[in-house]
């Protein structure tokens, strides 16, 4: 074998690799494990926030049923702020006790181009949702979207709005 044919196959080789590598760290099109999973906040305290199994199997159930198919629609990148959160991870958070961040079923996040609203809508009115969070922000725009889906069982559909000033709570939207 020559070193042309040589070359060939081991760039070749090599081109292969890094495409199932990379494709292993993706979760849909424009989503990738590391975005959906990194937390800041547990990085800088040595917490570890890797999901298990069936939390990664819910993850790619909210990406694939809501995140990838609103990404697609708006035609521009969502930045997750928030997705799985490990229990030790949501406790230094302050988390909800219950929050359905530990169980891979949620994401929060927010639109780099800052039209959160028309995204809210969106998922509101196309998309399956358990619960969809309009948080903070005011009657024009939420801060940001806090979206849940249930890979198995029933997604209730409910939507909510987190009232200002903070404390006052959660009412229907």
């Amino acid at each position: 074998m020559n070193w042309k044919k040589a070359f060939v196959i081991v760039a070749a080789a090599l081109l292969i690799s890094r495409s199932a590598r990379k494709k292993g760290s993706m979760v849909s099109k424009n989503f990738s494990w590391k975005e959906v999973t990194r937390s800041g906040t547990c990085e800088r305290a040595g917490i570890d926030n890797t999901p298990g199994p069936m939390e990664r199997a819910r993850l790619q159930a909210i990406i694939l049923n809501v995140m990838q198919p609103l990404r697609d629609a708006m035609g521009r990148p969502i930045r997750v702020t928030s997705g799985y959160r490990s229990p030790d991870c949501n406790v230094k958070i302050g988390g909800a006790t219950q929050s359905q961040h530990m169980k891979g079923e949620a994401i929060d996040f927010q639109d780099p181009a800052g039209n959160l609203a028309q995204m809210f809508y969106y998922i509101k009115d196309n998309l399956p949702f358990d619960q969809l969070i309009w948080e903070k922000g005011n009657s024009n725009q939420p801060l940001w979207i806090h979206v849940s889906f249930k890979q198995s069982g029933n997604n209730r559909g409910k939507v909510l709005k987190y009232e200002n000033p903070p404390g006052s709570g959660y009412t229907l939207f």
